[in-house]
C-alpha cells in the first residue's frame, strides 16, 4: 500500500490504513521524540498522543506537506505544550465534552494480530504479556481479560479515547513480534 492511498483510506476510517499509517511512521516519529525528550517513556506517550491526534484530525491533512513532516509538526507542538503544562503552576481540567469529538476508530474485523494472540495457550500468553511495559500490560489485561469497552479503558486511566486506541493497537503489536520470536 502507498502512504497516499493509505492516507485517503485512512480518511475514510479504513483500519488497515491506520495500522500501515501506524507501522510506517511509529518508529521515525519515537526517534524525533526520544531525541528532544531523551526519555523512554516520555518519547513513547507523546508517540502515540501524535498518532491519536493525527488520526483524529487525518480529514484536515493536505498533501502539500509530507505526511511525515505533518506527524513530525503535531509531535513536535504536543511536546511544547506538555513542557509548558509542567513549567505551569496552575493544573486546568480540559472539558470532558472534548472526548464525545474524536471519531471513532473502526475495530470490526479481528487483525492479525488478535488472530495470533487467541491461537496462543493462555499460561504462555500471560507470560509473553508480563514482558511488555507495564502502561500495556495495564491495557491489554482492560481490554481482554477484563473486559472492558474503549470508553471504561478510557475513564478508567483518565485518558482520551483515541490515545487508548492506539496504545491498544501498539500493545497489540508489541505482544505479537514477542510472540513471533518463540
Amino acid at each position: 500500500m502507498e502512504v497516499k492511498d493509505a492516507i485517503e483510506r485512512a480518511k475514510k476510517n479504513d483500519q488497515i490504513a491506520f495500522n500501515f499509517l501506524l507501522d510506517t511512521f511509529w518508529n521515525p516519529v519515537y526517534g524525533f521524540q526520544l531525541k528532544r525528550t531523551e526519555n523512554e517513556n516520555d518519547a513513547e506517550d507523546i508517540t502515540i498522543q501524535t498518532f491519536s491526534k493525527a488520526f483524529d484530525k487525518i480529514h484536515t491533512y493536505k498533501d502539500t506537506y509530507e505526511f511525515k513532516t505533518w506527524l513530525f509538526t503535531i509531535s513536535k507542538n504536543i511536546h511544547i505544550d506538555l513542557v509548558r503544562k509542567q513549567k505551569s503552576t496552575i493544573t486546568s481540567r480540559s472539558n470532558s465534552d472534548e472526548e464525545d469529538d474524536y471519531f471513532t476508530i473502526i475495530d470490526a474485523s479481528p487483525s492479525p494480530e488478535d488472530k495470533l494472540i487467541t491461537e496462543q495457550n493462555l499460561a504462555k500468553l500471560l507470560r509473553d504479556i508480563k514482558k511488555l511495559k507495564p502502561h500495556y500490560q495495564e491495557v491489554i489485561n482492560l481490554r481482554y481479560f477484563q473486559e472492558l469497552s474503549y470508553k471504561e479503558i478510557s475513564e478508567h486511566l483518565n485518558e482520551p479515547m483515541n490515545n487508548v486506541k492506539v496504545k491498544l493497537l501498539r500493545a497489540k503489536k508489541l505482544l505479537a513480534e514477542i510472540i513471533k520470536k518463540e
